[in-house]
């Protein structure tokens, strides 16, 4: 790879995790194109690291996520699993038999009028069946949305959202999508409900082979490869397949890390027992098993609570969505996630994948929690230590983990990312002779600014930390959340009505936590109290009573990791 890039390849395993990595995808996409922005550093992230480029049958360039993922069978909608890149009718039309053909044609899924508008304006399907994509500059990504001559934004209503492909926007090689044909994404029948039956679908050959034929193809040709992020659902039977890929990639390609985001959807209820039940019993045990395979663990959900007891999703002062949606929550969530993987995405001086695990990770603490302020709270004329004054002593970011509340809880390592401050705005500007209003305000520099700021929030706290020009991307298909924001997300008393946010600040961070203690420890209550007999067919997909048992000692004994001790500093 160009510049020596430490390469990642993505996982994507389930169908909210399609959703977040839809818009993952979609937000990475939107900063390709805007790289040359005169009010960015071009070179801060890296997205060769992401990234692969490659070549289609006719010679074109082809700039491509790294990415292998799997969801069900009725799950794609319109998108076709080869996806639509690389297709070619003249090919498909090669059938060596030359006898009798009976032809049986399944009816096409109707395209979801955003990518209409989308396809047309990324390219076109020419008379002999190729798909024409328009220039592509610098040699690397599609041009941008805003380039298209469509008179309006390409904005998908929530209405017409189904399925995660309805809304996303970045073209995939065809070796990324791998669809489990056994199970089916609708209807009540032949789901993929439970752990067990997750981890079953790749003992089986057929999809083992198909997911290490995949991983050969991309690992091979990485010069530098650092690891691998998975995104995988624990509510379902996703935990499982998560749990056996975690696995075996922790056995082939042992040294590499391996960091995972374990995604769980909106907020639940308490009238659908089954489902509770069971979304609980898959937490717990994609939870112990990816723990167990992986370098980093980290939940991800806008929930309140992993366990039983159902708690309000969590507030964003300046955000406004819909906690039933996935559209809405999966957004929130990737936001989060392109920031808090940063640090093994820098250009210049990354942190790798490894090394950051193993800050986190120490004693034993592998599972960690998130935290984002979506956007940034930073106001026309103020400086960054004016923000994070406003703040006190309270924690800044809002916990998207599920572990409650950070308040009153103990952090033991953390890793902070704040990007998209105005490079004027990163110290104040007192007028000379004027005293500084608090020691943020006398330092030089915006790292210096906030390296203090979280040497005071956790003075005996290992904290590392990375301050960034670059913005996050919140363009169409991303939905309409914010309140109050300029289309830069700087926070205004009074917006202008349908004035559109296209970037916003924010802060994130991963933290090895206390609350984590409380989580697992719950979890393990929640299922201590479960009269098993009553959740055969959960059992029966390939859990034994013994197996149960053991996961209770495992998540007593991770939950005691986080149990009193001390941080890492004294």
């Amino acid at each position: 790879m160009a510049g020596g890039a430490r390469e990642v390849l993505t996982l994507q395993l389930g169908h909210f995790a399609g959703f977040v990595g839809a818009h993952w995808w979609n937000q990475q996409d939107a900063a390709l194109g805007r790289a040359t922005d005169a009010k960015e550093s071009p070179g801060e992230l890296c997205p060769d690291v992401l990234y692969r480029t490659g070549r289609t049958l006719h010679g074109q360039d082809t700039y491509t996520p790294r990415l292998i993922l799997m969801d069900l069978k009725g799950s794609l909608s319109s998108l076709k699993e080869e996806g639509g890149l690389y297709r070619d009718k003249q090919l498909d039309a090669a059938i060596a038999w030359q006898g009798k053909l009976t032809t049986h044609k399944e009816e096409l899924c109707p395209k979801n009028p955003y990518l209409q508008d989308f396809l047309s304006a990324e390219g076109v399907l020419s008379s002999d069946g190729v798909w024409r994509v328009k220039s592509i500059p610098n040699g690397k990504c599609s041009p941008p949305l805003t380039t298209a001559t469509t008179p309006k934004p390409l904005i998908p209503t929530e209405a017409s959202i189904r399925v995660w492909s309805d809304f996303l926007r970045v073209h995939l090689h065809p070796r990324s999508i791998c669809m489990i044909q056994k199970y089916n994404h609708d209807g009540e029948a032949g789901r993929l409900e439970a752990f067990g039956q997750g981890e079953s679908v790749l003992k089986e050959p057929k999809y083992q082979e198909e997911l290490e034929d995949r991983l050969h193809f991309y690992v091979e040709e990485c010069d530098y490869l650092q690891g691998f992020q998975i995104l995988c659902d624990l509510h379902d039977g996703f935990s499982g397949v998560g749990a056996k890929a975690a696995e075996l990639l922790q056995d082939e390609y042992s040294g590499r890390g391996i960091i995972t985001w374990g995604l769980l959807p909106g907020p639940y209820h308490r009238g659908e027992a089954q489902r509770n039940i069971y979304r609980l019993l898959n937490t717990a045990f994609g939870l112990v098993h990816l723990t167990a395979h992986s370098s980093l663990v980290c939940p991800l959900s806008l929930g309140g609570s992993l366990g039983l007891r159902p708690e309000p999703p969590v507030n964003f002062p300046y955000l406004h969505y819909d906690a039933t949606l996935p559209f809405h929550c999966s957004a929130i969530l990737a936001t989060a996630l392109d920031t808090v993987t940063v640090p093994y995405r820098l250009c210049s001086s990354p942190v790798s994948m490894v090394h950051l695990a193993d800050m986190l990770s120490f004693c034993g603490k592998k599972v960690v929690t998130a935290g984002a302020t979506i956007p940034f709270p930073l106001a026309p004329g103020q400086s960054l230590p004016d923000s994070l004054m406003q703040f006190g002593g309270a924690t800044p970011w809002t916990p998207l983990s599920a572990c409650g509340e950070p308040s009153g809880t103990r952090c033991f390592a953390q890793s902070v990312v704040l990007r998209g401050i105005d490079r004027a705005c990163h110290t104040s500007q007192l007028t000379p002779g004027t005293p500084p209003p608090s020691s943020l305000h006398a330092c030089t520099t915006g790292e210096e600014v906030l390296a203090q700021y979280l040497q005071q929030q956790q003075p005996r706290v290992m904290s590392s930390s990375h301050l960034l020009l670059t913005p996050c991307r919140v363009a169409p298909p991303y939905p309409h959340l914010f309140s109050s924001c300029s289309p830069q997300g700087m926070v205004l008393d009074g917006s202008p009505k349908g004035a559109a946010v296209e970037s916003i600040p924010v802060f994130g961070a991963l933290c090895s936590s206390s609350s984590l203690h409380q989580t697992l420890e719950a979890l393990a209550r929640d299922l201590t109290k479960l009269d098993l007999r009553r959740w055969a067919s959960f059992m029966d997909a390939g859990v034994e009573h013994d197996d149960v048992a053991e996961l209770l000692q495992e998540l007593q004994s991770l939950a005691q990791c986080y149990h009193g001790g001390d941080s890492l500093v004294d």
